[in-house]
């Protein structure tokens, strides 16, 4: 069974009126002062992260989380008319995620995004399945590739990190991961790889899909505070986004400055979330702090070896990210405020508390006034915003083609079929949100880490050889589960 959302989609006609500064459907505000919130959207200062943004790396993927409801149309997002410099960014709009303790689905807003050179975003959705309505996770592509290859789920992993001495201080572990040769896996094991400041390496993983799992091969990402701006996730009254001609347009934003302090990740879903996520109830529902998640194995976590990498000459940093965490973890006002609004009221009530809780988010025009951040700014022009509503569109219809073809609901033209693509294999077209390459934006990438290669012997006749039952083919690959009550060191 296939969703057929009633997307709403924004038209020229309407962005020219958003061109005059006029916000079609606008309500009262309900937040006075630098913060523009308007009355029945409740702005949260922790939730999940924008895959687009951030992405996790699972060893063991899995299918993806199933709910009991439909999300509603998409919400007519514009975005805000300052965006960071350059000719790689990118608006790429928002969507809806599922939120457990409510029970329902907030916004997760869009994000100007510095695009990974060389890549492609494949958005992700929401579909119909045999248990209710399943989450396809979006991931960043090869730019050069439109065939995917859809794979039996690999088997558990081999991965148990370093096993020899890191040959320089400057050095960092890049996971293993199975790939696929002929008809079975093979492991291509860890390696230590070299790294630059303002650069994160993605390393290899899959990603499932109702077709079967996707290979990404590993790539070079900004690092965070590099990579654009992240605008806080929202609560909407029903009341709010089912109004005629209503637009919604993000004005508040994470500050990436404390953004990695508060991370954790969700791989049954696959996704970051950030903010308050401490109580020792979270982690029976599958969420992991950065250092346990690396520390079990079960994932690897590109942004907290990063910062770990960034420290390394600092013996004591990752006991005191783990300290921080466990006095998070038992004191309740040590952490950061969970919406916007308490945010405004710690701030303002004098309590000692305040001290120890960081401001998570600030006014987008605060932002863009800064002059100590790696992220300059510009108008947005008129024209293109005109392009930004087009992409959008571009982008509902991407999504819905990666929807049909990867459900079944779309039968293959003629000359689809003809084309010699082989089982398993589909052909999608470009996506909307495609970078340059390297060598276009004139960036001086670092060295891509080298990879081990696979002897033929070892192919053939290696112990790390897996075929694919009939049983793992249909069915993602199973592992226990870590341990998550361990104690931090």
């Amino acid at each position: 069974m296939n969703i057929r959302h009633g997307y709403k989609l924004c038209t020229i006609a309407a962005l020219t009126v958003l061109g005059t500064g006029l916000v079609l459907g606008r309500a009262a505000v309900a937040q006075q002062g630098p913060y523009d919130v308007e009355a029945g959207t409740q702005v949260l200062t922790r939730g999940p992260v924008h895959e687009a943004f951030a992405q996790t790396v699972t060893f063991n993927p899995q299918p993806g989380i199933v709910v009991s409801q439909a999300p509603p149309d998409l919400i007519e997002e514009v975005p805000p008319d300052q965006r960071p410099e350059g000719a790689n960014v990118t608006w790429i709009p928002g969507y809806w995620g599922w939120d457990d303790e409510r029970s329902s689905f907030l916004w997760i807003s869009g994000t100007w995004r510095a695009l990974p050179p060389g890549r492609q975003w494949i958005p992700g959705y929401w579909s119909g399945s045999a248990q209710g309505i399943q989450w396809t996770s979006g991931y960043w592509a090869d730019a050069a590739v439109n065939v995917v290859q859809y794979l039996p789920a690999p088997p558990p992993t081999a991965e148990v990190g370093p096993n020899i001495a890191a040959p320089s201080p400057d050095s960092i572990w890049v996971p293993g991961s199975w790939v696929w040769y002929q008809d079975h896996y093979a492991w291509r094991p860890g390696y230590w790889g070299v790294v630059r400041p303002d650069w994160i390496w993605i390393p290899a993983h899959y990603v499932w899909a109702p077709r079967g799992y996707v290979f990404v091969d590993g790539y070079w990402d900004y690092s965070v505070n590099r990579r654009g701006v992240l605008f806080a996730p929202v609560y909407f009254d029903q009341v709010v986004y089912t109004r005629s001609n209503y637009h919604y347009s993000p004005s508040v934003v994470i500050d990436l400055s404390v953004f990695s302090d508060h991370l954790f990740l969700r791989p049954r879903y696959q996704h970051y979330y950030f903010g308050d996520y401490y109580a020792p109830s979270y982690r029976s529902s599958g969420f992991y702090a950065s250092f346990t998640f690396n520390s079990t194995r079960y994932g690897y976590d590109p942004i907290y070896a990063h910062r770990r990498w960034e420290n390394r000459r600092d013996r004591d940093w990752e006991y005191r990210a783990q300290a921080d965490f466990q006095n998070r973890r038992d004191h309740e006002d040590a952490r950061p405020p969970r919406t916007l609004a308490a945010q405004i009221t710690r701030s303002t009530s004098g309590v000692s508390s305040r001290e120890k809780s960081p401001v998570v988010a600030r006014p987008f025009s605060q932002m863009t006034s800064r002059t100590n951040t790696p992220i300059r700014f510009q108008p947005v022009a008129h024209e293109e915003r005109q392009q930004i509503v087009q992409r959008g569109q571009a982008i509902h219809a991407y999504r819905v083609t990666r929807e049909k073809r990867e459900t079944g609901a779309e039968r293959p033209s003629a000359k689809q079929a003809a084309r010699p693509t082989g089982p398993g294999r589909v052909v999608l077209p470009k996506s909307p949100i495609v970078a340059q390459s390297a060598a276009q934006l004139r960036v001086a990438l670092p060295r891509t880490p080298s990879v081990t290669r696979l002897p033929a012997r070892t192919r053939a006749l290696g112990s790390n050889r897996h075929r694919p039952t009939a049983d793992t083919a249909r069915s993602p690959a199973r592992t226990r589960a870590p341990d998550r009550t361990s104690k931090t060191r």
